[in-house]
């Protein structure tokens, strides 16, 4: 005859009471998809995955912040180039100009647009986006950071640009001048004015050329924080992720078990109490 006394009835209860626990925390594991979700499931790991989630934070800050230097060195860039564009035109009117009497209307005309051209340098140097930012760093240049102990320049100085074009004189200098040339000068002022031209437009190429630089810096600095994204992602993936198949196995095994123990249980209970009756 098997005796159920209050002590073995309790300590059963309580054993099926953690049974249903850990079932309910099995299936937590499969809702969520994640093998930890408090501390007490493994203090080591949740260590570590809290330390994994706040580099992923921080790499986020970083990666924002290269999208913002991405976007200013486009813009930067852009500019550039059409900067180029424009002291291309300025040497082809200075060359038209040559060929053209002194106070026609041709010679004027090609005043006028040089007046236009430099204006519209000016308004590409100073220009501003969207958000009231300078596409050309005022005096100073602002380096963005991008990671740890590592901040970037993403775009060149308005001054880099449009001074000492030719020796100490600025773009806009030069234009001015040439323009006095096309209007009042000799042959020979003139032909320094395209000579000057040509030297400024080189100056811009070089200035392109160093943008191109920066920009690619950029997009390498992109690479490495993207693969570092994925590292930091498979790095929490192991530590974090459900085995989906390990733990359903689990959880089936602790239901058949739990079932078990609830029917012997329930069995010795009535006989227990069919003895007592009799």
């Amino acid at each position: 005859m098997v005796f159920i006394t209050t002590q073995s009835l309790n300590a059963e209860i309580a054993r099926q009471q953690r049974m249903a626990k850990e079932i309910a925390n099995e299936q937590g594991k499969i809702s969520t998809g994640h093998k930890i979700n408090v501390a007490s499931d493994n203090p080591q790991d949740w260590v570590q995955i809290s330390l994994v989630g706040r580099q992923q934070s921080i790499n986020t800050a970083w990666k924002d912040n290269l999208t913002f230097a991405d976007s200013r060195a486009a813009k930067a860039s852009a500019n550039l180039g059409d900067i180029n564009s424009l002291m291309t035109r300025v040497t082809d009117l200075l060359v038209t100009s040559t060929s053209t009497a002194q106070g026609s209307p041709g010679r004027e005309a090609v005043a006028q647009e040089l007046e236009g051209i430099r204006q519209t340098i000016n308004d590409l140097l100073n220009q501003t986006d969207y958000q009231g930012q300078p596409v050309f760093d005022v005096t100073n240049t602002v380096n963005v950071p991008v990671g740890a102990g590592l901040s970037v320049e993403a775009v060149p100085t308005r001054e880099s640009i449009a001074n000492n074009a030719v020796g100490s004189r600025s773009l806009d200098q030069v234009l001015a001048d040439a323009i006095t040339a096309v209007r009042t000068g000799t042959d020979e002022e003139r032909g320094a004015a395209l000579n000057d031209a040509r030297k400024a437009l080189d100056h811009v190429i070089v200035q392109q050329s160093v943008q191109g630089v920066r920009s690619q810096r950029l997009e390498d600095i992109s690479d490495r924080l993207t693969d570092s994204a994925l590292a930091l992602t498979e790095r929490r993936s192991t530590l974090e992720d459900t085995e989906l198949t390990e733990t359903i196995t689990k959880l089936q095994q602790k239901l058949m078990t739990l079932e078990a123990a609830q029917s012997a249980f329930a069995r010795i209970s009535r006989q227990s109490l069919f003895d007592l009756i009799r």
